[in-house]
């Protein structure tokens, strides 16, 4: 666990220095550039920048082992920072979508629109290498240690991505198209803030349906209980309950054995449903099993047939 938050920590200082890079040449471009795409691109790099802080700050807490007051662990501490991220997107959307509203207003009142520097198109198509490159090494870390934290700060790098492709096409129209295509760049500005906002449902979702206590996927529930009524000993079970506490499942379960065995036999049988879990799921799981009697003429909550 330790090596774990050790590698979350490291790429994501090497996100929090490219983000910080990125913030200020795009803004300081955009600004001075006549561009209000680049600027957005820049303010999306901010908050970018912030959220690798948010990472730095959660990944110690969500990695603990549990204690007295978690015995769960802290596995939605996790979660709750790809809230944070998932809101702090929102809002800077709302933001970016409203001032390109505003100036296509502009346009659109035949007011002239600045023309954009050919320096805009150059720094959104490094800011698009880097970013697409920071989100391919931090999505694949994500998913092999299986850190949703990890992999909501991996598509916050690829909507950077994603307003920089949109930066480049507004803002090139905008320098070689002449006076009438000027638009386009906050057209585009426009087109990033829904990007933004596309990607943070997609992280905000998840995170509910977690803190909600949501079941794990359908297809996962179907694998428990095949998995569960595979292990020898265990005639029926009932009473299965799943959810997620951040990069950890939980699993409570009761199963049915055969009345006349031993107490260390029922434990065995319970000892390998668990073990198979593990294997399933990921050592990270927490499996609770409740073992119970058979007894024929009941069905598997235990009523009379």
């Amino acid at each position: 666990m330790d090596n774990e938050v050790s590698i979350i920590r490291r790429i994501t200082w090497i996100g929090f220095y490219v983000n910080a890079v990125l913030m200020a040449i795009k803004i300081v471009t955009g600004l001075y550039g006549h561009s209000e795409a680049l600027v957005a691109d820049g303010v999306h790099s901010m908050s970018d920048f912030a959220t690798d802080l948010i990472v730095l700050c959660f990944v110690a807490i969500a990695y603990k082992s549990a204690d007295s007051a978690h015995p769960y662990g802290h596995g939605k501490f996790e979660t709750l920072a790809s809230l944070i991220i998932g809101v702090s997107l929102i809002a800077v959307a709302a933001g970016i979508g409203l001032k390109g509203i505003d100036s296509i207003i502009d346009a659109m009142a035949g007011n002239i629109l600045p023309r954009p520097d050919l320096s805009v198109v150059i720094v959104a198509v490094v800011s698009i290498a880097a970013k697409e490159i920071l989100y391919r090494i931090t999505a694949n870390i994500g998913r092999r240690i299986g850190s949703s934290l990890l992999l909501a700060n991996a598509w916050h790098h690829r909507t950077d991505a994603y307003s920089s492709v949109a930066t480049v096409i507004g803002a090139s129209a905008a320098f070689f198209l002449g006076q009438q295509w000027r638009v386009l760049d906050p057209i585009a500005s426009v087109f990033i803030s829904v990007f933004i906002g596309v990607s943070a449902f997609k992280i905000i979702y998840p995170a509910l349906n977690e803190l909600l206590e949501k079941s794990l996927p359908e297809m996962q529930v179907i694998k428990i209980n095949e998995t569960i009524s595979g292990v020898p000993g265990v005639i029926s079970h009932h009473r299965l309950r799943t959810r997620r506490n951040g990069r950890s499942a939980i699993i409570d379960v009761h199963i049915k054995v055969n009345p006349d065995i031993t107490v260390t036999e029922g434990h065995n049988i319970a000892s390998e449903v668990e073990n198979r879990l593990n294997q399933l799921l990921g050592m990270g799981v927490i499996v609770y099993v409740h073992v119970e009697p058979f007894v024929s003429g009941r069905n598997s909550d235990g009523l009379m047939l």
